[in-house]
């Protein structure tokens, strides 16, 4: 993939103080909430511009792609966002620590040559139009890339990261730690043989997308339709795939408005092609005990190849499913690869959540039955608990995907279902704009 250095436009902290404060995780996993609390934050904080609030007298010319401009315009006439003055690509440092184990995830953000979905970017999940067509009226208003396409090469020679490794012993552009105490690092690779040395060493990469599609189909989308020679070229964050910090954890499924839902006929069905354990509970430290059982259990089946769901219904038990009739996924989906039928979440999609419940592929496009949540800490204790207060119908708890199954999936040419693996930590918006 074609890459090259560019000059980002970035918060001034002269000006706004702290930097911070300005910065917010991606667009698509801010909730209402949080949206409220980064408006709080600073009266400069990113969520204006990638995820702004909407009024009820918004129309087609005042709504908030275009609020979204003014303020951007307006805070590069203040000074509140400066453009650097040296080519650079941008080194990218994240620590974090993850179930008491300590973890360093490098990366580095470049201009790359836009490429039709094939043999250079390999997309992994299923898009939505929604958010396709929210995020091209935010382009089209701006003509500016706010968050970052996160991307993945492989490379065991671990160029760009004994790069970055240097370069971060020098003056950082930004040092932060986020709400989850994730620590963020931006420092300029300014010199030209290092430059050189990325660019040459991605010449010949093929990418994985992943996390982003949406917005790296919107820039496709964009360079078509507008014609500018420099739409071509995209602010994407590029991680080598071949290093310890690169996380995947799962994203989990909840159940709801599903009419005449029923839990006793859904656990009898499953029975057909899935060997279920019961893990039954009559107190608060049972409830624990054996909620504890079934995530070891499915770590346990993860391990040794196995396809298992850990579900709950709010029934006094939870289950765990191991797929037994694995010829049941070539009877629902014999036009697919082995690779991606192998995948918990397409086994889930196919012979439980379509199959069983009738959340078929329109119904999921339009969002009305399902809930993803990802695999925070405290997600998997508030999943059960909306479906102890009734508000769920049913959890569906999985093990993430493996990065083998990943790049066989994408190799494949296939597309795993919505929502099929949570890159942690996210790559955060506002550190580096990119201004056409």
């Amino acid at each position: 993939m074609q890459v090259k250095p560019f000059k980002a436009f970035r918060f001034d902290e002269t000006v706004v103080g702290d930097v911070g404060s300005c910065i917010a995780p991606p667009y698509d996993v801010i909730s209402d909430t949080e949206q409220d609390q980064l408006y709080k934050k600073s009266e400069h904080n990113i969520v204006r511009l990638t995820k702004g609030k909407t009024t009820a007298s918004d129309n087609g010319e005042h709504n908030q792609y275009t609020r979204a401009a003014d303020y951007l315009n307006k805070w590069i006439e203040q000074g509140v966002l400066k453009q650097d003055t040296t080519e650079t690509i941008y080194g990218y440092v994240q620590d974090f620590e993850l179930a008491g184990t300590q973890y360093q995830r490098l990366s580095f953000v470049a201009l790359g040559k836009l490429e039709e979905f094939g043999k250079t970017v390999k997309p992994h999940e299923q898009i939505f139009d929604k958010p396709l067509l929210d995020r091209l009226n935010l382009k089209k208003a701006t003509t500016t890339e706010f968050g970052l396409v996160f991307m993945l090469y492989e490379d065991e020679q671990k160029i760009a990261e004994k790069i970055i490794q240097e370069a971060a012993t020098t003056e950082l552009l930004i040092d932060l730690i986020d709400e989850q105490d994730v620590r963020h690092r931006i420092l300029a690779i300014t010199d030209k043989e290092d430059i050189d040395a990325i660019a040459m060493m991605m010449n010949d990469k093929s990418c994985i997308i992943a996390d982003g599609h949406h917005r790296y189909t919107t820039g496709l989308t964009y360079s078509k339709q507008n014609g500018n020679p420099s739409a071509e070229y995209q602010m994407l964050a590029f991680a080598n795939i071949s290093q310890e910090g690169l996380i995947v954890l799962a994203t989990h499924r909840l159940v709801d408005n599903l009419e005449n839902f029923c839990y006793e006929k859904l656990i009898d069905e499953l029975k057909q092609n899935f060997e279920l354990t019961e893990l039954q509970f009559n107190s608060p430290q049972t409830k624990m005990d054996a909620r504890q059982r079934m995530l070891a259990q499915m770590k346990a089946e993860h391990n040794n190849d196995e396809n298992a769901f850990g579900i709950y219904c709010s029934n006094n038990a939870f289950y765990v499913a191991v797929l037994r009739n694995k010829q049941a996924m070539y009877t629902v989906s014999p036009g697919m690869s082995s690779a991606w039928r192998a995948l918990d979440v397409s086994i889930l999609h196919k012979l439980i959540l379509e199959q069983l419940l009738g959340i078929d592929e329109e119904r999921l496009a339009r969002g009305e039955n399902l809930e993803y949540v990802k695999d925070t800490p405290n997600a998997i204790d508030e999943s059960i608990s909306e479906i102890d207060k009734g508000q769920k119908q049913a959890a569906f708890f999985l093990n993430p995907v493996k990065m083998r199954q990943l790049k066989m999936v994408t190799d494949a040419g296939e597309r795993m279902p919505q929502k099929s693996t949570y890159f942690y930590p996210k790559v955060y918006t506002g550190l580096t704009i990119q201004k056409l």
